[in-house]
């Protein structure tokens, strides 16, 4: 592989890891109950679920791997927050993405009604 298709690759590298962060349902309910914007602990977190609290915190700390959430200490007790900007910086990702097919899909959309 040349060097330039290498670099290109690892550039993608950071948006992949929070995809793929994002493809599990479970840590897609954690961040939703972190998206309004209060910390919260491990123990708030599984409230209402059937989930322990070692699974949340696998969770949790697969969505700190990728900047997602952050954990900071009050005492005893760890509280996560949502970190905005890995997922904002997927949100553009996409938008660019999105950019570039709308102009391929209006052409093919030509072609087929023709």
């Amino acid at each position: 592989m040349s060097g330039k298709n290498h670099n290109g690759l690892a550039s993608f590298r950071p948006r992949a890891s929070v995809f793929a962060a994002l493809g599990d349902e479970t840590r897609l309910s954690v961040l939703a109950k972190l998206a309004n914007g209060e910390a919260q602990s491990i123990t708030r977190l599984t409230a209402g679920t059937n989930l322990t609290r070692q699974a949340v915190t696998k969770h949790l700390r697969v969505l700190e791997g990728v900047g997602a959430v952050r954990c900071f200490r009050v005492g005893r007790e760890s509280r996560f927050e949502l970190e905005l900007k890995p997922i904002d910086d997927a949100r553009e990702y996409l938008e660019y993405v999105s950019r570039q097919w709308d102009p391929a899909l209006a052409r093919l959309r030509l072609l087929v009604e023709e």
